[in-house]
């Protein structure tokens, strides 16, 4: 496994850091480590193929109208 140093980190930068480990009960190693995996994980995604597939998912079904159906409900 290869290591990386980050220098001139801003200040505001390294405390949110710091802040989001300490919520998630992780070193700040770990929680940079999970962000930059998760960062080339989101890279690699194709939306619009994400997109297509959802909608070949839904392709023919029937929605009811949402707002409509709020609507409804509010005036019994």
């Amino acid at each position: 496994m290869k290591a990386i140093s980050i220098r001139n980190v801003p200040d505001n930068v390294y405390v949110g850091l710091q802040k989001m480990a300490k919520i998630n009960r992780r070193s700040l190693q770990e929680q940079i480590k999970l962000i930059l995996e998760q960062e080339v994980k989101l890279s690699k995604r194709s939306f619009l193929a994400d997109a297509t597939e959802w909608r070949k998912k839904f392709q023919g079904r029937g929605f009811n109208d949402t707002v409509k159906d709020v609507w409804e409900d509010r005036q019994r």
